[in-house]
């Protein structure tokens, strides 16, 4: 059975923890978690690059200079794509790069990524986080402990807290997701992944 280390919420180190197989000790599928990674990437898109093409340009009604007598070749419109300000040919517009990936590959591929942080020892479980006012400084002293070397961290906790959320958000190389929200890219994105205690009950539950 698969385990961690369990950290207590003043950053020692505690006993460890029995992890649910299903979720944490399962056969790793790397063309899965390609493909779900570069969904999840391909969605974050915008898509609002927008260029105007020669018809959509304004202007070119009459010739940008007499044919004959400049020396010049002769041009027709001010709006081709090789007079400046033209149109542009093949250029980019508007569209959805989204692609629909289906929830079972979704909760597979996190589950993979997950395994391999556990085989890596790169994840552990934290106790619970200590309820106190929103403050930076004891978020970072607990992250150079459970979380040394400045490593790029994803905290997973059980729901969205202000004094959490408030505490990490001027820390850098801090991610912060809740256990339903958490995804296989933002586990590929960190080094070093903390699961608090009541988040890694919510997790098993939704992925098992």
């Amino acid at each position: 059975m698969a385990s961690t280390k369990v950290y207590k919420s003043d950053g020692s180190e505690g006993s460890t923890v029995d992890l649910n197989d299903a979720v944490f000790d399962i056969e790793p599928n790397v063309g899965l978690v390609h493909q779900v990674a570069m969904a999840l990437l391909a969605n974050k898109r915008q898509g609002n690059a927008e260029t105007k093409t020669r018809k959509e340009v304004r202007g070119g009604g009459r010739k940008p200079f007499r044919q004959k007598g400049t020396g010049n070749a002769r041009q027709g419109s001010t709006r081709e794509p090789h007079m400046r300000g033209g149109g542009v040919v093949f250029g980019p517009h508007k569209r959805s790069y989204r692609q629909e990936v289906p929830l079972k590959m979704r909760r597979k591929a996190l589950c993979c990524v997950l395994t391999d942080r556990v085989r890596s020892e790169q994840l552990c479980v934290l106790e619970g986080l200590a309820d106190e006012q929103p403050k930076t400084s004891p978020m970072v002293d607990l992250l150079e402990k459970v979380s040394p070397e400045g490593r790029k961290t994803l905290l997973i906790t059980n729901g969205t807290s202000d004094a959490v959320l408030t505490s990490s958000r001027n820390i850098p190389r801090l991610t912060v997701r809740t256990a339903t929200d958490v995804n296989a890219l933002d586990v590929l994105s960190a080094r070093r992944v903390v699961c608090v205690q009541d988040a890694l009950a919510t997790l098993e539950a939704r992925l098992s």
